[in-house]
């Protein structure tokens, strides 16, 4: 088993859940969390962490030297990002680029000389957003569904598999993501370290501080439980554009099987969503929200579309199924209800 694990971004929402969750199931590893604290709500992570035995420390991926650890590294999650699909256009593209790239690089260079094992937290946005949004959909009652029999690789009525083409414009964000993954390959081969990617989709959970370009659904509740605006943007205006969403538990349980045996997905990517069954519809979503909190909003439209933006996206989990018999456990339902109770113990709209 690993020793000594660093997951960056480690006071992020996906890091300090992961390695909260790890040193639960590995009590004799040394967890180390590394964040530069730069996104509002992650320096509320560190009591959590410390609670919860993992050290923290405070640094940047962007500077080589905030890598000197001080002891070998077995295992690098590498979960710090820019999370934002429209960061470069609403900060910088140098700013992506530094963070979502060279940041990366700097891992791998530690994973490189320390001969570390590496899991990188990636995401569906490697995939061009004009190839999927130019998959036929129809119009349903409360979402848009993708129509059947279309002749496309990679897409079935599962949703979008790693076979899905890589080519065409996927926004800065996607870019560089899919740039670190093709780096991670060459590291894996040439200098014998084992690793794995997971393509992520939409991840939801308690301690996500939702905001309107990433973390949508915990946005969703929060609004709702806070009782403040929303506003439904793009295709039309009416909400029912779709997404799958993953509980956090659930991904923290697939890195946990991915840790236990590293040597079965070595090299491969693999899609990690919550598929067709766990999906929801920003319409849907405003009623599951009305349910739970009991609170009713006015619903803002905007017909433009955001940039970027797709109407349908929906994970194919089959390859991470068939390797690691894994398979989201939590319903929408569930999710959200976490997202709820969480927001109803911290008692206060800092988030």
């Amino acid at each position: 088993m690993y020793k000594n694990i660093l997951i960056t971004g480690g006071a992020g929402f996906i890091g300090s859940n992961i390695a909260v969750y790890l040193k639960k199931i590995y009590p004799k590893a040394n967890l180390i969390a590394l964040d530069n604290l730069m996104r509002r709500g992650s320096e509320l992570n560190i009591r959590r962490l410390k609670s919860a035995g993992v050290s923290f420390l405070h640094g940047d991926i962007r500077c080589k030297e905030d890598l000197a650890i001080g002891r070998e590294i077995d295992l690098i999650i590498e979960c710090s990002a820019e999370p934002s699909v429209l960061a470069d256009i609403t900060i910088s593209p140098e700013y992506v680029i530094n963070t979502n790239l060279i940041g990366t690089i700097n891992c791998l260079e530690l994973a490189r000389k320390e001969r570390a094992d590496f899991i990188f937290m990636s995401t569906s946005r490697v995939y061009p957003y004009e190839a999927i949004a130019g998959l036929k959909t129809k119009e349903a009652k409360t979402r848009l569904v993708w129509r059947d029999n279309q002749k496309c690789v990679g897409f079935s009525g599962k949703g979008i598999d790693t076979d899905f083409s890589l080519q065409g414009p996927k926004s800065l964000y996607g870019a560089t993501k899919l740039s670190c993954e093709l780096l991670i390959t060459e590291y894996i081969k040439n200098y014998r370290i084992k690793g794995i990617i997971n393509r992520c989709g939409v991840i939801a959970g308690p301690w996500q501080f939702g905001k309107v370009d990433q973390g949508v659904f915990s946005l969703w509740m929060k609004h709702h439980y806070f009782k403040r605006p929303l506003s439904y943007i793009g295709w039309g205006g009416k909400g029912k554009q779709v997404r799958d969403l993953l509980h956090i538990d659930d991904l923290c349980e697939l890195l946990s099987l991915q840790i236990g045996n590293m040597s079965n997905g070595n090299g491969k990517v693999y899609n990690v969503g919550g598929g067709e069954k766990v999906s929801l519809s920003l319409l849907e979503t405003t009623l599951l929200c009305q349910e739970i909190t009991g609170n009713k909003l006015k619903i803002n439209s905007r017909r433009e579309n955001r940039p970027f933006d797709l109407p349908v996206y929906i994970t194919d989990n089959s390859k991470i199924s068939r390797d690691y018999h894994w398979a989201p456990k939590r319903s929408k339902e569930k999710i959200m209800e976490d997202i709820y109770e969480w927001l109803k113990q911290t008692g206060e709209d800092w988030v």
